[in-house]
């Protein structure tokens, strides 16, 4: 008997006929006489891939591996890392983004005189020129005709400088260097330096801790460690007007110098040992487009920074101009000054001596602040002297003429 169609509006099981009899339709998606589609009958609700999950004896169908018509859409290419939720590069791109934004709404309350700090940024020091500006001293606080402000500076100390590498950290420690705490790399191997380091730290009361490769490349800015780095402590800068008192309570007559554009953290560090060696009250330097304190600076003056007081003004010219208006003279230095630095009457009176860099010189406002400008005499195919030099011929010049005076 031949095979019987699907009947009914409700899509029935076919009926079988003795042994020889068969399902009506064709195969899993054969069409039954009653216009049943697959295993749906006509009056069946859904579609043609109902219950396919399914096999006949009930059980789950086996997957087709993401292939068939139904498979899964993929989530396109792997962004980049900063676009990553939750990732350390988009974290910095979101900070970043953040410092930018507020950097420009303060430049828009400050108004059009404002700019940014100089070069020297950074806490992992040694990211940009190994340089870091330390923070603002309280007395610093005072507002006044030298220029400096209540409001710290920008960049002005508030992160810690590093050191970084074997040979720099133990220099740095050698030559005293205040600092706060020694890095050392956990899976590293340790070394004769590595060994003297752990002892002038224990020695000092640095503390040592162990830190992980990434930590320490956190900490340094991606610079080559070597399993070793240093944190040292920020620099507290003192107020222009405290050199003056500095200089009252030991009942001498003021000698100061400042520095005008100088930004090797080096040269300044030069000028402080000079003016530890001959007697100056302090340095003045500015608060942007300068060096600042740094390790570097601590090592090129040999210790002499825990001696004599660095400070910073906000505006160089106004501090100077409040020097002269408490009775201080300024004589800038000056290849094309006038007088000789041994000619100099102003040697025995207050004295602020002012240096330029040794590309540029002074500028135009501070030259114009000066009483006189002075020349040291050289030969002629020098061109000119490095600022650190210079300020040491120049104080000790003027060291000397005080000292045959007195």
């Amino acid at each position: 008997m031949g095979a019987e169609a699907l009947s009914g509006a409700g899509g029935a099981r076919p009926r079988r006929s003795g042994a020889g009899s068969t399902r009506a339709g064709t195969g899993r998606g054969g069409t039954g006489a009653g216009g049943g589609a697959g295993r749906t009958g006509a009056g069946g609700a859904g579609s043609g891939r109902a219950g396919a999950g399914l096999t006949k004896s009930g059980k789950p169908r086996p997957g087709t591996g993401g292939y068939g018509k139904r498979k899964l859409e993929g989530k396109g290419p792997t962004p980049p890392a900063a676009m990553r939720p939750g990732h350390p590069a988009q974290r910095r791109a979101s900070a970043a983004g953040g410092n930018e934004s507020r950097d420009r709404r303060q430049g828009d309350d400050r108004g059009s005189s404002f700019s940014p700090a100089g070069p020297y940024l950074s806490s992992a020091s040694f990211r940009s020129s190994g340089s870091s500006p330390a923070r603002s001293s309280g007395s610093s606080g005072s507002t006044g005709s030298s220029g400096s402000s209540g409001r710290a500076l920008r960049g002005a100390g508030d992160s810690a400088e590093f050191v970084a590498g074997r040979n720099s950290v133990v220099e740095s420690l050698r030559a005293g260097i205040p600092a706060a705490v020694l890095y050392v790399g956990t899976r590293v191997q340790h070394d004769d330096r590595i060994s003297e380091a752990i002892k002038l730290a224990a020695d000092r009361g640095i503390a040592v801790l162990e830190a992980g490769a990434a930590e320490l490349d956190r900490h340094t800015g991606g610079a080559l460690h070597q399993g070793l780095a240093l944190r040292v402590r920020p620099y507290d800068y003192a107020h222009p007007d405290d050199l003056l008192a500095r200089a009252a309570d030991a009942g001498e007559l003021p000698l100061i110098a400042a520095l005008d554009g100088v930004t090797d953290p080096r040269n300044l560090g030069a000028v402080v040992r000079s003016a530890a060696a001959f007697g100056a009250h302090g340095v003045v330097v500015p608060g942007r487009r300068g060096a600042g304190v740094t390790a570097g600076a601590w090592k090129a003056s040999a210790g002499a920074l825990a001696r004599v007081p660095v400070a910073r003004a906000v505006n160089l010219a106004r501090a100077l101009q409040a020097y002269r208006e408490a009775g201080v003279f300024l004589a800038g230095l000056d290849a094309a000054g006038d007088t000789g630095i041994r000619d100099l009457e102003l040697a025995t009176a207050p004295l602020a001596l002012v240096i330029g860099s040794e590309g540029r010189g002074l500028s135009r406002i501070v030259a114009q602040t000066c009483d006189v400008l002075v020349r040291i005499p050289v030969a002629a195919r020098t061109e000119s002297l490095n600022a650190g030099v210079a300020a040491g011929i120049a104080l000790y010049e003027v060291a000397a003429v005080r000292s045959r005076l007195a």
